[in-house]
């Protein structure tokens, strides 16, 4: 369980998290939409207030329980340097992706993330070689950069959800479709539950984690064999 008193966050540290939460940053988020494409040839996504809710639910069925609660606990692990605790969290991260698709996500995405960290200033070199020894999920490769960012694990999560969460309305502007002003109203509602999602997340213990999700990993599934696809998962 990990709470950390609320202190100001430097500006430094402001402007790392906003570069790790960026679209723009190359790891490819861009390119996967997690089983919304599926979703909606199959599952009837096809209107503003349905993906809304698609993504609400995935945010906190899936992510909060899976992906957010790893990185707080793998931030405080890198800083504390113990190596076997970040591969039990990597191995648990690979373990609980239900399809191929969303392994190759976390794996690729790790990749690409470990290489823009390896060329990134004040890296740890020796932590960077930890990570590509595992290989990396994302998960824990973002854990790792932001662990140097000097910001909260809260702060921490933030930025990787609502990194995540435009990641995802962009994949629902394009597969749904959806117009710009209706991707801003799902991330206006995304941003106002993403707290809460956190604050889940980081009381969230080893034996409470969890990715099962067995619709997504159903329309994950029919997704590798879609007729028609813009995204890789």
């Amino acid at each position: 369980m990990l709470t950390q008193p609320v202190e100001a966050m430097s500006a430094t540290s402001l402007i790392q998290l906003i570069w790790l939460a960026s679209p723009a940053l190359p790891v490819g988020g861009f390119s996967y939409s997690e089983g919304l494409e599926a979703a909606v040839e199959l599952a009837g996504v096809a209107t503003e207030s349905i993906a809304a809710d698609w993504l609400d639910d995935q945010l906190h069925l899936t992510l909060a329980r899976s992906d957010l609660a790893v990185i707080a606990q793998a931030i405080a692990a890198w800083r504390q340097d113990q190596s076997a605790r970040i591969r039990q969290l990597n191995d648990w991260v690979l373990q609980t992706r239900e399809t191929s698709e969303l392994r190759a996500q976390t794996e690729q995405m790790g990749r690409s993330l470990l290489a823009w960290l390896g060329n990134h200033e004040g890296a740890n070199a020796r932590h960077i070689q930890t990570c590509a020894e595992l290989p990396p999920t994302y998960p824990v490769a973002f854990a790792l950069a932001a662990s140097q960012t000097g910001a909260s694990v809260r702060d921490c999560l933030l930025a990787y959800a609502f990194g995540w969460a435009e990641n995802m309305v962009q994949a629902a502007l394009k597969s749904v479709p959806l117009g710009q002003s209706s991707g801003q109203r799902i991330l206006a509602r995304l941003g106002k539950r993403i707290p809460a999602a956190v604050e889940a997340a980081m009381q969230l213990p080893d034996s409470e984690r969890q990715a099962f999700s067995p619709m997504l990993a159903i329309l994950s599934s029919q997704h590798e064999t879609q007729y028609s696809r813009l995204f890789r998962s």
